[in-house]
């Protein structure tokens, strides 16, 4: 047994020193996920990507045909006859035509009215509300991701459930007890890279399929670890590796940064490195003055990199088996303001992307007649649409983490 250790200890030490993760080592959670891949490549896939700033619902889904919206909107009116139909009365904002055709294609459900009761127009606040799931104030230690992935059953406690896309700080929701969502923003931070000359790549790759040989009959507690953490991290880097060439060759994104976050993801699915939930974000939708054309950006952006993962997934055969969801802290008022643009509101429409039950709309438009306090009324609770994508999708029960009561919409056919 000595002897294994020491040639092993040898070889996983030389390694190690060879070994450049550019500000990090070799992470734990490569190790942890190639480790259940195989068992968990079927797994469905849970995208959420947050819109920050509060999204202007209504110059997103747009209630054209509805009394109440010219009359609210004189400068930021869109013209009926450019909105992306989705029935006579409402349609999408003319720059989402990525979206309109997943809606034509049946892989978008637009959820209308969703809010919480007396909604909050902070957005730091609306934002805790809406990442832990939870309205009472103070210290929150976990969000409602987090408290999912601390339920979801683990193989061996070796896989890593969520992951963070992006460069923000990790969001509430993914803060867990007893799991670590780690956080990237390229494939590059968690490659395996051999440094030296191709001579001494080829000397460590050489140690490392020695180090698979050895006779585990031997091994102490100390040899199983280290061979484990070595091997599973050196496996994972070799299936991103397989996915990262064909992709960086020749990329179908558009040149966006969601794009690419989305673009990161599908990579890491199509790996099979087991990872269950993603979380990513799009920043810039504070819209309190000149809106029209830095929405009309920002909607371009996230329909046309929503499009693009969605045809890359497809191409790949993945696309039945990872659901997407958009959301944002809060709505937009219904009245536009003096500056040409919208203020803080309330209730607004959601998007959940893939094997939807029934595409289009889901829910009444909320009246643009009957207001709280200048803002649209909500009629479904977000707590619902997170009890759906738990119970239906992830099949991981939703009470214990969003609460009782939330009863779930049928958002999903089953595949």
């Amino acid at each position: 047994m000595r002897s294994h250790r020491r040639d092993f200890l040898k070889s996983s030490l030389a390694a190690s020193t060879l070994v450049s993760m550019g500000s990090t080592t070799v992470p734990a959670f490569l190790a942890r996920s190639a480790q259940a891949a195989n068992a968990r490549a079927n797994d469905r896939v849970l995208v959420v990507v947050q819109l920050i700033g509060g999204n202007d619902g209504l110059n997103t889904v747009v209630p054209h045909g509805l009394d109440g919206y010219a009359k609210s909107r004189r400068v930021l009116r869109l013209p009926a006859g450019q909105i992306q139909t989705i029935n006579k009365e409402v349609g999408l904002h003319p720059a989402m035509g990525g979206m309109a055709k997943l809606l034509e294609a049946g892989r978008l459900a637009v959820v209308q009215g969703v809010g919480y009761p007396n909604p909050d127009r902070s957005h730091f606040r609306s934002m805790e509300i809406w990442e832990s799931a939870r309205r009472e104030e103070g210290a929150l230690e976990t969000g409602w991701i987090g408290r999912a992935i601390d339920a979801m059953p683990h193989p061996g406690g070796r896989d890593t459930p969520a992951l963070h896309v992006g460069s923000r700080v990790l969001p509430l929701a993914l803060k867990a007890k007893h799991s670590e969502a780690p956080s990237l923003e390229s494939l590059e931070q968690y490659r395996l890279q051999l440094a030296g000359n191709a001579g001494d790549q080829r000397t460590m790759r050489e140690a490392l399929d020695q180090v698979a040989r050895l006779d585990r009959a031997v091994d102490d507690p100390l040899l199983g670890f280290m061979r484990r953490s070595t091997l599973t991290a050196y496996d994972s880097s070799k299936r991103l590796e397989q996915v990262i060439k064909p992709a960086t060759d020749k990329s179908q994104y558009p040149n966006y940064g969601l794009a690419r976050r989305l673009e990161l993801i599908a990579q890491i699915v199509k790996a099979g490195l087991g990872t269950r939930i993603f979380y990513t974000a799009l920043d810039g939708f504070d819209t309190h003055a000149n809106q029209l054309g830095t929405h009309a950006a920002l909607l371009t952006e996230l329909s046309d990199s929503i499009a693009a993962f969605q045809k890359d997934l497809a191409t790949s055969g993945q696309a039945d088996r990872v659901a997407l969801l958009t959301f944002s802290e809060f709505g937009r008022r219904v009245a536009e303001n003096a500056s040409g643009g919208t203020d803080h509101g309330a209730a607004a429409p959601l998007f959940v992307v893939g094997p939807v039950k029934s595409a289009g709309l889901i829910g009444a438009h909320p009246s643009l007649e009957d207001l709280e306090d200048g803002d649209l009324k909500h009629h479904t609770d977000f707590r619902r649409v997170y009890a759906s994508l738990l119970d239906a999708w992830l099949e991981c029960p939703s009470a214990q983490t969003v609460g009782p009561g939330f009863e779930p919409l049928p958002l999903f056919r089953s595949v």
